[in-house]
């Protein structure tokens, strides 16, 4: 919710702040609700070593129940099972392919749908794989066994309700644009998935936005071919196919929103909640959660540029609720994970306001204050980018975001005239492999005649440790001040002697 300073001062405040190189209109976009996770049943490799890991059943009937029962209670509804079988062992009662789960007991698949019925969840049933995550699909005797997958999983499920509709694993990269092999095979898949179960929806969830060629005709040409439902893109955030990637996903799903106005294809967005443990995009290094900001912002740039849903890979072993079903073993600082989660979606403490930065709804009223530092070493001529209401991206490149040296940063800001102030904010960027760190503190202080300062709040900024990757931005917010004068001074330290980046300072924020 709101805060209540944000409803009062709302009507005074003078300045819109707009996110750097975001479209104008773009704030009147609603934030989409996460509505969806991928389910992982086989351990593939070292990437599973968490969302699989080996002192937990993962086969388990009361494992899957547990799970799906979770998952309901934190607003999702949709479940995408990303294989029901591997090595040649299915996960559902087959009759080619022998049991990878104990003679006797329930499937796992079995548990899932049974319990996905209970909560009023929808299922996207999965085609693979037909033997492992190679599935090369243009490979005739791939492509046999897929179907004949499809063709027992549809008559074991195909009646159940919550049978929405099928995965295709077909993940063919669209760099520079999706081939016409990659066509072809997922609209074989499709006919089979739509005479097995007509209207039932067929999503697929394609990789490589990164580096494709957008702009060219070609790409809208190759996707208005596909005969699919629904197209999910992995937006690549965390597989980090370039060092900073989450501009240049802004502006790929813009034009891909664009083109799927007329396409008669749903866009989906696949946001990507991982970072990596050690290298990234290896076999050998497992998935961890990302930092809550850098997902958030992903959810939000996915909504902006009109995605009609958004999905994850994944909610499942990396936002799980940690008292459930996964007691021991979780991914680096899952707990966390969960809990601001749980806050963002309840609109609790710094997420509204964060929220809103990213989206480009924001108000406040230092906007043309005169700033000065005591630090030597942010050029004075400079500072006014503080109160500016120009908010960056997450790229150390950016000219928004103004740098203070040696870990510590140290801004007062004259609003020109005394003021009531119920709220103070400042916005930071982390990048570790830059050298560039959130404060671990920041203190607001307040004066009336810019001598004597009272110090307000100190907020605490603690930030991911799994961050050898990845670039976010977070805010240092605190509401209920109740105080009243002309300066507010604001300082901010590390526990090291790297950079500080901050792009705006905000006096009573409304959102």
């Amino acid at each position: 919710m709101r805060s209540l300073s944000s409803k009062i001062y709302c009507s005074l405040l003078a300045c819109a702040c707009f996110a750097a190189a975001m479209p104008a209109n773009l704030h009147a976009q609603e934030v989409k609700p996460l509505k969806g996770t991928w389910l992982n049943l086989p351990y593939q490799d070292v990437r599973n070593k968490y969302m699989n890991p080996a002192h937990v059943d993962c086969l388990l009937p009361e494992f899957w129940k547990t799970k799906i029962k979770e998952y309901a209670n934190m607003g999702l509804s949709h479940l995408v099972i990303m294989a029901v079988a591997n090595d040649g062992k299915a996960f559902y009662p087959s009759e080619f392919m022998p049991a990878a789960y104990p003679d006797g007991q329930q499937s796992p698949v079995e548990a899932i749908m049974e319990a996905a019925d209970k909560y009023g969840m929808h299922v996207f049933m999965s085609s693979g794989w037909a033997v492992n995550q190679d599935d090369n699909i243009r490979d005739p005797k791939i492509k046999a066994i897929q179907q004949r997958i499809m063709r027992e999983t549809a008559t074991l499920f195909g009646d159940r309700k919550s049978f929405y509709g099928w995965y295709l694993p077909v993940e063919d990269s669209m760099e520079p644009i999706l081939p016409d092999e990659a066509v072809h095979e997922a609209n074989a898949l499709t006919s089979v998935a739509r005479s097995l179960t007509p209207g039932k929806k067929v999503m697929i969830s394609p990789y490589g936005i990164c580096h494709a060629t957008i702009d060219d005709p070609r790409f809208a040409e190759q996707v208005k071919k596909l005969k699919v439902d629904i197209i999910a893109y992995q937006d690549e955030v965390g597989c980090v196919r370039e060092p900073m990637p989450i501009p240049r996903m802004k502006e790929n799903f813009e034009k891909i929103g664009a083109i799927h106005k007329d396409s008669g294809i749903q866009f989906w967005s696949n946001v990507e909640s991982f970072t990596w443990e050690k290298e990234d995009n290896t076999r050998e290094s497992a998935l961890i959660p990302a930092a809550f900001p850098r997902y958030l912002s992903q959810i939000v740039a996915a909504s902006m540029a009109g995605a009609e849903n958004v999905i994850s890979f994944s909610v499942y072993g990396i936002i799980d609720d940690v008292n459930s079903a996964m007691p021991i073993g979780q991914p680096i600082h899952s707990a966390q994970s969960f809990i601001d989660f749980s806050d963002w979606k309840q609109q609790k403490g710094r997420w509204p306001l964060l929220e809103a930065t990213f989206k480009g709804d924001v108000l406040h009223q230092a906007k043309g204050a005169t700033v000065k530092t005591e630090s030597k070493n942010a050029g004075a001529d400079k500072l006014a980018m503080l109160t500016d209401c120009k908010l960056g991206q997450e790229s150390v490149d950016e000219p928004t975001w103004l740098p203070f040296d040696k870990g510590k940063m140290e801004v007062t800001i004259d609003l020109n005239k005394q003021m009531p102030i119920k709220s103070l904010a400042a916005r930071f960027l982390h990048y570790r492999p830059a050298g560039v760190l959130l404060p671990t503190a920041v203190d607001f202080y307040v004066s009336k005649d810019g001598k004597r300062f009272d110090k307000v709040k100190t907020i605490a900024m603690p930030a991911s440790v799994n961050d050898k990757h990845d670039c976010w931005i977070d805010i240092a917010w605190s509401d209920l001040l109740e105080t009243e004068g002309r300066y507010v001074k604001v300082v901010a330290n590390q526990e090291s002697s790297f950079r500080i980046l901050c792009d705006e300072v905000f006096v009573n924020p409304a959102y």
